[in-house]
C-alpha cells in the first residue's frame, strides 16, 4: 500500500504543497517518500528512504521548481526496501514521464518480458511500478505525433488498460501535457479529485489529503478513468477501459484509510461505526453469556467500532492503552521481528482499567496474531480477570495480491485454522469475529450502487487478473524468501 498525490497550481512552485499533502497520506507508507515537479521545460526530483519529514528535512530538498508535481509515500509490497525503489520513477523516452503508483500489477512479469522483447527499455529495479511506467512510455512511442496531445495519451492508456491486470492508482507528469492520473478498471485502489478557490487541482489517494490542505473534494476518479490536468489547468477525462467492474478494496475501510476520508462516496468513519453496530449485535445474539465490564479498543483504527460495540452492549467504553505516537503502524512494518518489538514499545496498558475486570478488547482485524497475543499477555499481567477479544473484520485467511502486504499465507494466523485454534494461540478467553456479510453491508450502506467489494483476504476470491495457484505459490515463495 502506498500514498500518491498530484497538484497543479497556476504559477507558484508546488513542492511545498505536495509535501503537506504527503504528510496527510503518510499512514499509507513509511518506507520512502519522493516528489517530482515540472516547470514546462525540465523535471526536478528528490526522493529517499524514510518518512516525509525525514526525506525533506532540508530547504534544498524542497527547492524543486515547477507548478506541476506528483508525490509518493511507499511501503514495499513488490521489489525491495531500497532507495532505488523509491518513487516517483522517471523516463525520458519518448517524452519526459514521471510516475507514482499505488497498487500491484498481477501480470507484471508478463509485461516486463514483453517490454524486454521489444528492446524498448532496460529495468533498474524489481518494482512493478517501473514496469507500468515503461509500458505507458512504450505505448506512447507507438503513436505517431508531431505535437503530443491529450488524445494521444488517452490512446496509449487504452492500450495500457488492455494489457495490465491488478489493482492500481497512478499519478504521472507527462511533459507537454501536464498531470495524468488513472485508476484500475475495478477501482480497487482509491483515487480522488479536488480543487481550491485559487484554481489549483489536487489528485490524491484519499479525500483527507484534500480537506487537510484546503482543497474541496469534487469526486472520485472512476474505475477505468484517466484524468488529465493540462499545463494550463484545463481538466479533461475519459473512460479508457472497456471492462469496468467496480469493486473497491474492503480492507481500506477496515484499516488503511483515515476515518475522515470518503472513498467512492462511502464515509470511512460511518462504515466503521456500522462495523461496530453489527459486531455488537452479533455479541448480543451469540455471546450474551459474557459478563463484560468494559469495552476497550486496541488503538487507533478500532476506536470507532469499539464505541459502537459498547453502545450496543450497554457497557462502559474505556481507553485502556497509552500509545507511543513516535512508533509507526506495526501492520506495515517490513519484518516480523520489528513488529514484535514495536508492539511492546507502542502500547502501554493502564492498569486501573484492567485490574480485576472482565474486558472486551476490540481490534480492527487480526492478521498475523502476534500483536493480539502480546496485547492479551500485557492485559493479563495488569490484572484482568477475563480477556475477550473481538475483531471488526472476519478472519484474514488468504493472500492479498493487489497492493497490501499480506502475501505469505504462513504469516496469517487464520489461514488453515479454526476460530478456536486462533483463540487458543492468542490466549483469549473468547474470540469473536465479524461476519463477512456484515462487513460488506457496513460499506455497502454508504453507497448502495456498489454491490461488490474486493474482499479476497477474507474469501480467497480474486476479482481482477488471472490469479492461478501457480501465481499464488510464486508470490508465497517470494514473500518467504524461497527460490
Amino acid at each position: 500500500m502506498c500514498g500518491i498525490v498530484a497538484i497543479y497550481r497556476s504559477k507558484e512552485n508546488v513542492a511545498g504543497e505536495i509535501y503537506d499533502a504527503l504528510i496527510q497520506v503518510q499512514h499509507r507508507g513509511q518506507d520512502a517518500a519522493g516528489i517530482a515537479t515540472w516547470d514546462s521545460k525540465k523535471l526536478s526530483m528528490h526522493k529517499e528512504l524514510g518518512l516525509v519529514t525525514e526525506v525533506f528535512k532540508t530547504e534544498d530538498s524542497l527547492n524543486l521548481e515547477g507548478n506541476i508535481g506528483i508525490g509518493h509515500v511507499r511501503y514495499p509490497t513488490a521489489g525491495c526496501s531500497d532507495v532505488s525503489e523509491a518513487q516517483p520513477f522517471y523516463s525520458a523516452n519518448p517524452v519526459t514521464v514521471a510516475l507514482a503508483h499505488n497498487g500491484t500489477l498481477t501480470n507484471s512479469e508478463d509485461m516486463k518480458k514483453f517490454l524486454l522483447e521489444t528492446h524498448f527499455c532496460q529495468f533498474n529495479t524489481g518494482s512493478d511500478s517501473e514496469v507500468l511506467l515503461n509500458l505507458f512510455a512504450f505505448e506512447l512511442s507507438q503513436i505517431k505525433f508531431s505535437t503530443l496531445s491529450n488524445q494521444h495519451v488517452f490512446s496509449a492508456l487504452k492500450k495500457v488498460y488492455s494489457r495490465c491486470e491488478g489493482g492500481f492508482a497512478v499519478t504521472m507528469i507527462v511533459g507537454g501535457i501536464g498531470i495524468v492520473a488513472f485508476r484500475d478498471s475495478n477501482g480497487i485502489r482509491p483515487l480522488v479529485l479536488g480543487k481550491n478557490g485559487g484554481g489549483s487541482h489536487m489528485i490524491a489517494s484519499e479525500s483527507s489529503a484534500l480537506s487537510s490542505t484546503g482543497y474541496v473534494f469534487e469526486r472520485d476518479v472512476a474505475p477505468g478513468e484517466a484524468v488529465i490536468i493540462s499545463e494550463n489547468g484545463v481538466l479533461e477525462s475519459l473512460i479508457c477501459s472497456s471492462n469496468i467492474n467496480h469493486s473497491p478494496c474492503l480492507f481500506e475501510f477496515v484499516y488503511f484509510s483515515r476515518p475522515d476520508s470518503v472513498i467512492d462516496s462511502i464515509s470511512v468513519h460511518k462504515a466503521r461505526l456500522r462495523m461496530g453496530d453489527y459486531l455488537g449485535e452479533k455479541i448480543l445474539k451469540e455471546f450474551s453469556h459474557l459478563n463484560i465490564d468494559a469495552v476497550i479498543p486496541v488503538p487507533d483504527t478500532s476506536r470507532t467500532s469499539a464505541m459502537q460495540v459498547a453502545h450496543k452492549l450497554g457497557v462502559k467504553y474505556r481507553e485502556g492503552f497509552i500509545k507511543n505516537r513516535y512508533i509507526g503502524r506495526t501492520f506495515i512494518m517490513p519484518g516480523q521481528s520489528i513488529r514484535k518489538k514495536s508492539v511492546a514499545h507502542k502500547l502501554s496498558p493502564i492498569e486501573i482499567e484492567f485490574k480485576n475486570k472482565s474486558v472486551l478488547l476490540v481490534d480492527d482485524s487480526i492478521v498475523r496474531g502476534n500483536t493480539s497475543k502480546k496485547i492479551i499477555e500485557m492485559v493479563r499481567k495488569n490484572g484482568a480477570k477475563n480477556v475477550y477479544f473481538a475483531s471488526a473484520a472476519p478472519p484474514v485467511r488468504y493472500q492479498n495480491v493487489y497492493g497490501i502486504d499480506m502475501p505469505a499465507t504462513k504469516e496469517l494466523i487464520a489461514h488453515g485454522r479454526s476460530v478456536e485454534e486462533i483463540r487458543s494461540f492468542i490466549g483469549a478467553d473468547e474470540l469473536i469475529y465479524q461476519d463477512i456479510e456484515a462487513l460488506r453491508m457496513a460499506a455497502h450502506v454508504g453507497n448502495t450502487s456498489i454491490v461488490r467489494f474486493e474482499d479476497s483476504v477474507f474469501t480467497g476470491e480474486y476479482c481482477a487478473g488471472k490469479i492461478s495457484e501457480d501465481y499464488l505459490q510464486k508470490l508465497e515463495n517470494n514473500r518467504t524468501g524461497k527460490q
